[in-house]
């Protein structure tokens, strides 16, 4: 399988964490969307909040480029199909260029991904304490790995003329385009707190925000240079991918998933089964892969908030609670006392539940806030949930240690963590052995499996283990059909 050469897009990298590609690539975003209505972003990685902003953006959804969460075929699937119709396409970057889920190679890397897609890279550079130095990291990054296609740089937080007049002298003896200049400005700046940035729901200012940026992007980057590297090739490069869904994967192999279109059913489901998804500002970490897979397998989606709702949408058969923020939303789902007893009976009752990461705290008895504050939550897993100083991050190859609501024992998947708090009791039906990626010992027991129950820190994109959305559809369905067990 093999992409084809040309324009179809540009990646956005970074030299290092920190040097402003995100606000690089939300400029560029923000100013394409005024240009058309069919601008499409990716993100490298597992991370759920850069995608928010480029939403806001664009107005489409971002997609996610993640090879080991799924792998290198459904990358390049995804992001051909994503493509389709769209005129401009932009893929921005995870850490530095080379930077990948190990210090051993640059698997998962901005740069890996470049390669995959057979796209051409723009570098941005912190100068804010450069000036010819800038030449050897710029050597070093554009030979470092000639398969990767370095097209130019946007030179950012430059400090005046004369410090711009230093940059550019001594680029030009090396003969690399500067596509863009961005100068020092504080005028500008997202928010963040302990997990990143604060997501967009929690930002009332971020259509100014936007604005501020399209204005940035409109007046300092090179358009004439860049539009053709953004264009969208017009033709599909890649073969259809296969079907049907990927069986249970042994550990090493690379899946071959199919790529799901929202609203086209692969499966006809009957009768349909409908999966209640908490989405509001405590719970807004989903895939659109993700959501888009259920669809395709004949789930109704049924979007409610339990900050705001009284009760959980009628007739659901199934709950699906993502990550986010509980503990900064700890107090008013607390206070929301009748849905809590509500969902704690509906549970006991086996009605279905799949929970990652800010989910399963909010169905552990109580969470313990960043301030030391206790909060009563739904209470169906017998364990406090405690907010802590220690940021638990990574890639997880976990092995099911017993069969359970969606997984059968021995089964294999790859999962992200990404928190800083922990249960205080471990559990006494663990879903997972856990591997960090690269390692060859397992070192821990994780997530809980009691009932109809499967609640974990792992977060998991179906595109590598779309048999695990296939079982929650099922158990669903099995619910609207009153297959589903009673309480144990």
């Amino acid at each position: 399988m093999s992409i084809a050469a040309g324009p179809g897009g540009l990646v956005i990298a970074g030299e290092r964490s920190g040097v402003g590609k995100t606000t690089v690539t939300l400029a560029l975003l923000a100013a394409l969307a005024q240009k058309s209505p069919r601008v499409q972003s990716f993100k490298v990685g597992p991370d759920y909040i850069d995608p928010m902003f480029h939403q806001q953006a664009t107005g489409r959804p971002c997609y996610n480029l993640d090879p080991i969460l799924t792998s290198e075929t459904y990358v390049q699937h995804c992001f051909d199909h994503r493509c389709q119709g769209a005129d401009f396409a932009l893929v921005e970057g995870v850490m530095g260029l080379f930077d990948g889920a190990s210090g051993l190679s640059d698997v998962a890397s901005t740069a890996h991904i470049a390669r995959l897609l057979n796209l051409p890279v723009l570098l941005v550079v912190d100068c804010s304490r450069l000036s010819r130095s800038v030449l050897a990291i710029l050597h070093g990054y554009r030979n470092l790995d000639p398969r990767v296609k370095l097209a130019g740089v946007v030179l950012n937080r430059v400090g005046s003329d004369r410090h711009l007049e230093l940059l550019t002298d001594a680029l030009a003896s090396i003969d690399l385009p500067i596509f863009g200049v961005l100068r020092r400005q504080t005028a500008i700046a997202l928010p963040d707190r302990h997990l990143g940035l604060v997501p967009t729901a929690e930002l009332p200012e971020l259509p100014d925000i936007l604005a501020r940026l399209a204005h940035l992007g409109h007046t300092c980057f090179d358009w004439e240079a860049l539009t053709p590297l953004l264009e969208t090739a017009r033709i599909s490069r890649l073969t259809p991918p296969s079907y049907p869904l990927t069986p249970t994967l042994r550990e090493g192999q690379s899946p071959t998933p199919p790529l799901f279109e929202k609203g086209t059913a692969l499966h006809t489901l009957t009768p349909c089964p409908r999966l209640a998804i908490a989405q509001d500002p405590a719970f807004s970490f989903y895939y659109p892969d993700n959501l888009d897979i259920l669809t395709a397998l004949g789930a109704e989606i049924i979007p409610w908030s339990p900050l705001r709702d009284a009760h959980p949408p009628a007739d659901a058969d199934g709950l699906y609670f993502g990550g986010g923020f509980p503990e900064m939303f700890a107090a008013e789902l607390a206070a929301n006392q009748d849905l809590r007893s509500t969902l704690k009976a509906l549970i006991h009752q086996g009605l279905p539940v799949y929970a990652e990461c800010g989910g399963l705290m909010y169905l552990a008895t109580t969470l313990v806030d960043l301030n030391d504050n206790a909060w009563s939550m739904v209470g169906v897993l017998p364990t406090s949930v405690r907010m802590t100083g220690r940021l638990t991050l990574g890639y997880r190859h976990a092995l099911a240690e017993q069969s359970s609501l969606l997984l059968q024992a021995g089964q294999t998947i790859w999962g992200h963590e990404f928190h800083r708090s922990e249960t205080e009791t471990p559990s006494s039906t663990p879903l997972y052995q856990l591997k960090r990626y690269g390692a060859t010992q397992r070192h821990a027991t994780e997530g809980w499996g009691p009932q109809r129950i499967h609640a974990s820190y792992l977060h998991l994109h179906w595109g590598g283990c779309p048999e695990v959305a296939q079982a929650l559809v099922e158990v669903c369905r099995q619910h609207r059909q009153g297959l589903s067990p009673g309480p144990d």
